[in-house]
Formats: structure tokens, sequence, C-alpha cells
């Protein structure tokens, strides 16, 4: 019994130290980035490029929404470096003192994207002509910045022309991933996506938002403060914002910052 009873305080003190946002991995660990999912190509390519230039560090990426990876920050998960896909969740992990000195890292447009095998549309204002269209859920970046396009379509095509288009979502994903994933397989005749996810899949067409009416995504990136390798974490981050990470991030067809 007085056994149990140690190792239930044991525990109990693990989980507070964890819900409090404590990280006591060992300062020579893989060094932990948690980036959105729309960078995974792009983060991938980095983490190799900044490996090369740093042998002694390996660079462990970690990819899904920026609010999932927003949420297992606070909770305490084990994460060096946060790459969002909108300064929303940056600024509440700063509002929690749980990143330091975020700074845009790259831009991104929205595109809508179709099947190269069917031709439904040609257009952007022809969008209320796909009959299953698939969007991002709007707590997600890409779902929120896809509502700031479409309120600004509806003031020059009109209510009813947004009426049309919103009657055709057949699903608002939790990433963009889950988004194009949708017309990759045929489960939709469009989506709203990042350009840099379109570009990634030989089987998607592109159809251009006019310029007036995109919002234009703003990645952020910083260093976690509960990181125990915040040298290092920094080091990644000045390589992302250097010559040769924005270099890399242009490759995947990003934006300069």
């Amino acid at each position: 019994m007085p056994l149990l009873v140690n190792r239930s305080a044991a525990s109990l003190a693990l989980l507070l130290l964890f819900a409090g946002g404590c990280d006591d991995r060992p300062a020579d660990g893989p060094l932990r980035v948690f980036a959105a999912s729309s960078l995974t190509e792009a983060v991938t390519a980095l983490g190799a490029g900044f490996e090369r230039a740093h042998p002694s560090v390996s660079v462990e990426p970690s990819f899904a929404g920026s609010q999932v990876l927003r949420l297992q920050i606070e909770e305490g998960a084990p994460a060096d470096v946060f790459a969002s896909a909108d300064r929303r969740h940056m600024d509440a992990l700063v509002a929690a003192g749980r990143v330091v000195e975020p700074t845009v890292m790259a831009h991104n447009d929205l595109v809508v994207i179709v099947p190269t095998t069917r031709t439904t549309f040609h257009a952007f204002e022809e969008l209320d002509r796909a009959e299953r269209l698939v969007i991002g859920d709007p707590s997600v970046p890409v779902g929120s910045y896809t509502e700031q396009t479409l309120a600004r379509a509806s003031e020059r095509f009109g209510p009813a022309w947004a009426a049309a288009v919103r009657s055709h979502v057949v699903s608002q994903e939790g990433n963009v991933r889950g988004v194009r994933a949708r017309v990759e397989m045929g489960e939709a005749d469009a989506a709203i996506v990042y350009r840099t996810d379109a570009i990634a899949s030989s089987r998607l067409r592109v159809v251009e938002i006019p310029e007036a009416l995109n919002a234009r995504a703003e990645y952020w990136i910083a260093v976690v403060a509960a990181s125990p390798r915040r040298g290092p974490a920094q080091d990644f981050v000045d390589h992302v914002l250097g010559e040769e990470g924005q270099a890399e991030l242009s490759r995947h067809g990003f934006s300069e910052r």
C-alpha cells in the first residue's frame, strides 16, 4: 500500500509539471519543430538543410493544423519551435507566455483546386457551379482565410452567388491537407487551399482567385519558451528567416516574408 501511495504521488507531480508546461527533456535531444500541415514539404526540406549546417542537431518535425499544435503546446507538449499558418494561434501562445519573439516567416495565397480529369468551371466567379465544394473549418487558418475571401467575393458577385457557393459545401476539414485530399480522392469537385498545397499535387488544376479578393496567408515562427534547447531552436528560426531558408520556402511556392 505505501508503494502505491508513493507512485500515485509521483504520477500526480509529473502530471502537474506537464500541465504547467515544464519540459525536462535532455538538452541534447532532437529539435522538435511543430509546424502547420501546409508547411510539411517545406519544413522537411528546411530541417534537412539545417541538419547539414548543424551536424550535431537532429530535427524532428510534427505536422498538424495550427490550432491542434497550439493546444498541444498549451498542454505542455515537448516542442522547441512553433510555425503557425496564421497569427491568431501564435498570439494566443504569446499571451500565455508559451513562445518567444514570434516573427513572420512567409506568405501564401489561396487558390481553388479542381481535378485534372474533370472540369466544371474555369474562373473563380464560376465557383457556384461546383456541385461538391470542400473548404477548411473556420477554426483552422485555411478555413479562416477562406471565409475572408468568400466575404469579399460576396460583395463583388452578390449575396445570391455567395449563397449558391455555400449551399454546395459538403465538408469543412480540420486542416488543409484534408481539404486537398477530398478532391484528389474524387469526393469533391472543387476546394479552396493554399497555393503551395495545390502545386504539390500533379492530380489537380488551379483556378486563380483574383488578388483583390484573396486573403493572403501569413506564417509565423517562434521559439517555444519551455524548450530546453533554446539555442538550437533560435538557430533553426534564424535559418528559416535567412537567405537559404527563404530560398527553400520560395522553391515550395511560398512568397517572401
